[in-house]
């Protein structure tokens, strides 16, 4: 059975920064594609940042370009989101999810199998 299980969300003011983590189990972590989505109350979820298997090859979401940054730990399977600089059009649910057999990197909802719950960001203006 697989899981996916984020942490690190919180409440933080705008220009602050918090560091996202998700743990798998169950998964060959080392050949997932992984990626972070979000999703604010009444919008669609959309991609924030993916990378693939190897950490080779990363995609960012034009709104967090600059300012986020994914990296995965292949040896403790997990994955981050380091984010600096938080806005308040920030705030949402953020969730992790993972894929196996993707070529790359993908940013669509569609793509991947595995989901986490998701870990609440709240910026603060």
């Amino acid at each position: 059975q697989v899981q996916v299980v984020e942490s690190g969300g919180g409440l933080v003011q705008a220009g602050g920064s918090l560091r996202l983590s998700c743990t798998t189990s169950g998964l060959s972590f080392w050949f997932a594609s992984m990626a972070w989505f979000r999703q604010a109350p009444g919008k669609d979820r959309e991609g924030v940042s993916c990378i693939n298997w190897k950490g080779a090859s990363t995609y960012y979401a034009d709104s967090v370009k600059g300012r986020f940054t994914i990296s995965r730990d292949n040896a403790k399977n997990t994955l981050y989101l380091q984010m600096n600089s938080l806005k308040p059009e920030d705030t949402a649910m953020y969730y992790c999810a993972a894929a196996l057999g993707l070529p790359g990197t993908s940013s669509r909802v569609e793509d991947y199998k595995y989901w986490g719950q998701g870990t609440q960001v709240t910026v603060s203006s």
